[in-house]
């Protein structure tokens, strides 16, 4: 019975998408969207709801309200096999009311951070001896994901530790670059070839950060040479077909004298996107680390310097990264026209995902 109760679960979750039609982000037509239920506006698709425990009642209503069009799943300990294929059910049954399904995420990158506790990689990253070894358990991870109605996996990390101190610890691949770039390509393909769109993070690095970004403001001085060189590994993965690559908060002056985020830099999105070539989607680190959070208007700050993709750190922040896009559009032709641009690359995304047999609306 139990069985049963988690393939009709998982089934709900995976039922056609029909990506929404694409719409400015002014007030109007978001009402409009909310009106005719077709899909997601342009604005909720540029921002993730956060949870860490089953959702309310509230936070379902937001999703059939159009706020949101992916969710983030945070936290350990709670997502059990049966529950996390419960609550990605419950969270697609909502979002299909839309005609559109959501992106829904998790950070499954092995060892430490395993949101998923049952499920691969069963190793850290710098546990795994071989390119064939990180295929294998990202291949793993991402039966266990598609299992469960997640479609995107916060992982590889494919930043280059510069010392053993470093607080990234067993998360890296390894202290050697050109290493990183073969075990990125190799676990990219391994998600992706699987249907699971990978992520690689944390761009541009954060092998020489002082310490984590989500405790603290970090400020990386190493010259623009030693950076661009961490960068290779970002290239493996962008050569491997990466669907999304994660901004950091960490400050780089060498790389954007404004002292600005990386998530707020147009200077280091351009490296991504003119240098490296990327064409994806771009996704913030949180934006409730100490660094971002101090930035008014931060979801818009983003937005313009070509993030994407908005994750929070808590669902209250979540609400407000909506609303302030919500607010801030109308008046800034810039900033429709950027969460235009973003909310094609997710759709493009869902359409990715939805072709990979990832989790779709069954036709109204």
């Amino acid at each position: 019975m139990a069985a049963l109760a988690l393939a009709a679960a998982v089934a709900v979750a995976t039922a056609c998408v029909k990506p929404g039609p694409s719409t400015s982000a002014t007030a109007a037509e978001e009402t409009h969207s909310q009106r005719t239920t077709t899909g997601f506006s342009d604005t909720a698709e540029t921002v993730m709801g956060t949870l860490t425990a089953p959702p309310s009642a509230r936070f379902l209503s937001r999703i059939r309200n159009g706020k949101m069009g992916g969710v983030v799943l945070l936290g350990n300990g709670w997502l059990t096999q049966s529950t996390a294929a419960a609550v990605t059910a419950k969270l697609q049954q909502a979002a299909c009311t839309r005609s559109e399904a959501l992106l829904i995420a998790v950070d499954q990158e092995g060892g430490l951070v395993r949101r998923l506790f049952w499920a691969p990689p069963t190793q850290a990253p710098d546990e795994m001896t071989s390119a064939a070894d990180a295929h294998a358990q990202a291949e793993g991870a991402a039966a266990s994901l598609h299992s469960v109605g997640i479609d995107v996996d916060f992982a590889p990390v494919v930043d280059t530790p510069g010392s053993a101190r470093s607080f990234l610890g067993s998360r890296a691949f390894s202290h050697v670059r050109s290493w990183n770039a073969t075990m990125a390509h190799a676990f990219v393909g391994g998600l992706q070839t699987n249907g699971i769109a990978a992520t690689a993070k944390h761009f541009p690095g954060l092998g020489l950060a002082s310490g984590n970004t989500d405790h603290g403001r970090i400020v990386i001085r190493a010259a623009a040479w030693k950076l661009r060189q961490g960068l290779l590994p970002f290239a493996s993965a962008i050569k491997a077909g990466v669907k999304l690559v994660m901004v950091s908060t960490a400050i780089y002056p060498s790389l954007d004298p404004s002292g600005k985020p990386a998530a707020f830099s147009s200077k280091i999105i351009g490296i991504l996107r003119q240098t490296l070539g990327f064409k994806g989607v771009t996704v913030t680190d949180s934006l409730t680390a100490p660094a971002a959070d101090r930035i008014p208007h931060t979801a818009t700050r983003a937005m313009l310097a070509g993030s994407d993709l908005l994750i929070f750190g808590a669902e209250s922040a979540s609400e407000r990264g909506y609303a302030t896009l919500l607010a801030d559009a109308p008046g800034m032709p810039r900033l429709q026209a950027r969460i235009t641009q973003a909310a094609a690359r997710i759709r493009a995304l869902k359409a990715w995902l939805a072709v990979h047999g990832g989790p779709t609306c069954a036709p109204a």
